[in-house]
Formats: C-alpha cells, structure tokens, sequence
C-alpha cells in the first residue's frame, strides 16, 4: 500500500526553517511568551470538535473522546517518566525536567490525532501548529532541540497505541451495543493524576 508521505516532508521542512530561524537568537536578550501553554492544547480540541461541526471524522464523537484521553494518558506516562528519570537541566536553568518536552508531545499528540482523524489536509496544518509550539518551547529557552523532538515521537506514538487499544476498549465499554453510557479517561494536571470519568443518561 502506497503511504502518503506528503505530511511528513512538510514538518521536516517547516521544522527545518524554524530551527534556522530561531538559531538566529541562540544567546541573544529576547522577550518570552506564554503562548505555547495554551495552544499545545488546540490541536486535541480539534480532534474532539471538529467532527461535531459537520466536518467527517474517521470516528464517532465519543471514540475521538477515548482515543484522546487514551494517547493522554499514555504520553503523560511516558514523558513522566523519562522526566523524573533522565534530569536534564533546562536552557534557562529553572530544574532538570527538560527531556522531554511535554508541551511537544501534547501537541504532536494533538495533531497525530486530527491526521488520523480527518486526513492529510487538516494534519498538516495541526502539524504546523505543533511545530509552532516546539518552536516556542526553544525560543523561550524551556527546552533544548533533541528535547522537542523527543516530545513530538512520545506524541505521535502514543496516538498509534491509543488507536491500537480502541477495539479492546470498545469491547470492554461494550459500545458494541446501543445504550446512553460513556466511561473516558481523565487526567488532573494540578495533582498529576488519572482516572474514569462515567455518565450515564437516564
């Protein structure tokens, strides 16, 4: 079967251009911003929204609610745990949770999703923003490059093993069958901790 790779030459090359771009700055005084904390974010809305606007989604709403909160949970694991691991300190300074980058893998999360999803078209610009967010994570000296593309592979792999335990979460959940039930995954950032959310329609 014929990939299409189209998506994947486009980040190398946006990444590419970023990474020139921002080189640029390397030990220079600059202004920080606060923006990638919000956007890193936007790409996993998408995913879950953009289907409910009419746009055709390769899954049902609440699918793309579990397969969300799945990949979450499996990149909050595997980040984690090569933070507290590995202690790389950070460009600024401020601790040694730089590697890897979180912010990316959220966003490469997000964006791996919404290819999945809704195709190529709409991937890349998730992957642009994505991209984005890594970039910023550099020029805000939060994060080394090797951190940024380790976060964008946890990212990407932990929506492959989201979508490879969809068919086995569905069997459990029984959405096999019709009824008003939905259990999800959550994760509370303020105590770091997962859980199950469950609602039930009368």
């Amino acid at each position: 079967m014929k990939r299409d790779i189209s998506w994947i030459l486009t980040c190398a090359v946006l990444l590419f251009f970023s990474r020139t771009a921002l080189s640029q700055t390397q030990g220079q005084a600059h202004e920080h911003t606060h923006l990638e904390d919000y956007v890193q974010y936007a790409p996993m809305a998408a995913n879950i929204g953009m289907g409910w606007t009419g746009i055709e989604a390769r899954h049902t709403g609440r699918e793309r609610v579990l397969t969300t909160g799945t990949a979450f949970c499996v990149m909050t694991a595997l980040a984690g745990g090569l933070k507290y691991t590995i202690h790389e300190e950070r460009p600024d300074g401020t601790d040694n949770k730089s590697f890897p980058s979180g912010h990316a893998a959220r966003a490469f999360m997000g964006a791996e999703l919404v290819r999945m999803e809704y195709g190529t078209g709409l991937g890349i610009a998730a992957y642009g923003t994505a991209i984005g967010v890594g970039c910023l994570r550099v020029y805000n000296d939060r994060h080394w490059w090797h951190d940024v593309a380790a976060g964008a592979a946890i990212g990407i792999l932990s929506t492959h093993i989201a979508y490879w335990l969809l068919p086995m979460e569905k069997r459990i959940l029984g959405w096999d069958k019709e009824d008003d039930m939905l259990i999800v995954p959550t994760y509370q950032p303020e105590t770091n901790s997962v859980g199950l959310a469950l609602s039930y329609r009368f």
